[in-house]
């Protein structure tokens, strides 16, 4: 922190003249952070119950970070793909035991969600063969906004402007009904997310999971599993598909990976590991040893601290101490763990998150129907005592 800071209002200023018009205006300009907490640049402190989108695992600051950043960095920070690393192997290793694909699995390392989707949808299309031609992805979903991502993203209107789109992907609705009638021997893939983050934190239906995995192993399909808002803990298991009992043909990782390094991935199962060969994908910076390493460090940590059981225990206190607000607006808690979508009545989602903020509290309103609350994955009682007080003063004013 300077002793000649700026006001939020200059800095706000500056971001609107110095970047792309495709960011909006900032809710506010943060400096530093520790825990659960942020400061903004006048000093304020808010209780960060968004961490970055689910990215934050660790919460700011956290040492386990602080001494895997700086020790990677003093020591080799990037080489090129040409070459291999120990945290680059060790991550890769440790992702085949924590999603379950084991000895048959692979990984391949991006910087982002996106960039794991994208490595996806190129699997994906590996599998197209003997009629295979059909991806299949659901409504409402949301994978990112590259051109292959948007293609899989079932929203019309984040994709007119850009149209057209990758040509193959067809949307179903997110129900039993509609994955029956459209899983044939002409599908290639079928991409989902367990719960979709974006959407107001909207699980899939009891079941589905389980019926996807039979489906698509019966007519040759792979069942591609979006976790880069869902993994690494987050549902209180360490991957959400892991709640239904299933193994998919790949899943994408990113966001709470490495606690807020970019890092994106994608580990293959089975023969879907052996679909995408030399040359067939590549990145820059992905797997270099820096964000590698960190990654290492997180979950190294996530799994120390048993913090995929916090976010289990954790994301049912806070339901209980959310539905004990007993406040009108509220209409519905629902997700799993630390994944946390409320229901708000009349339309009124956003105008409870800018209140809440104005009280200190970090949340977000997807839509006008739904909050979304994802706090770092150490939160404690602490934590939910100060985001009770917060959120009941914030709905009291509304």
């Amino acid at each position: 922190m300077t002793d000649t800071r700026e006001a939020a209002a200059a800095y706000a200023q500056r971001h609107g003249a110095a970047l792309m018009r495709t960011l909006s205006a900032p809710l506010a300009v943060l400096e530093r952070g520790e825990g659960c907490w942020v400061w903004d640049v006048d000093g304020k402190r808010y209780l960060d119950f968004l961490a970055g989108i689910a990215v934050d695992s660790l919460g700011h600051a956290h040492p386990v970070l602080v001494e895997a950043v700086s020790r990677q960095a003093a020591t080799l920070v990037h080489i090129s793909n040409y070459f291999a690393s120990p945290p680059q192997i060790a991550l890769a290793e440790r992702l085949r035991r924590l999603t379950g694909a084991g000895e048959q699995g692979r990984a391949y390392f991006g910087n982002s969600g996106a960039e794991a989707i994208e490595a996806a949808f190129k699997l994906a299309r590996r599998n197209s063969v003997h009629g295979r031609h059909r991806i299949l992805s659901l409504w409402n979903s949301f994978h990112g906004r590259t051109m292959g991502a948007l293609a899989l993203t079932g929203k019309p209107t984040m994709q007119e402007a850009f149209l057209p789109m990758v040509p193959g992907v067809e949307h179903i609705d997110s129900t039993l009904e509609a994955l029956e009638e459209s899983i044939d021997d002409t599908v290639a893939a079928l991409v989902v997310e367990p719960i979709k983050g974006e959407a107001g934190v909207l699980p899939l239906p009891e079941g589905y999971l389980r019926r996807a995995r039979e489906l698509t192993e019966r007519h040759g399909a792979l069942l591609i599993v979006d976790e880069i808002q869902t993994g690494v803990g987050r549902t209180g298991e360490w991957f959400a598909y892991q709640h239904e009992g299933i193994l998919p043909d790949a899943v994408t990782l990113a966001k709470g990976i490495a606690s807020g390094i970019p890092i994106g991935a994608l580990v293959t199962f089975g023969a879907a590991s052996e679909l995408l060969q030399r040359g067939d994908h590549g990145s820059t910076f992905g797997g270099q040893p820096f964000s590698t390493a960190v990654a290492g460090a997180v979950l190294e940590e996530i799994e120390r601290a048993d913090l995929v059981e916090n976010a289990r225990v954790r994301g049912e206190q806070l339901r209980d101490t959310i539905l004990a607000l007993g406040s009108p607006l509220i209409e519905e808690v629902r997700g799993r763990g630390l994944m946390i979508g409320v229901g708000i009545a009349d339309g009124r989602a956003a105008e409870v998150a800018s209140r809440a903020l104005q009280h200190g509290l970090i949340l977000n309103a997807p839509n006008a129907d739904s909050l979304r609350i994802v706090p770092p994955l150490i939160v404690g009682d602490a934590e939910i005592e100060a985001f009770a007080d917060l959120f009941a003063r914030t709905l009291a004013d509304l």
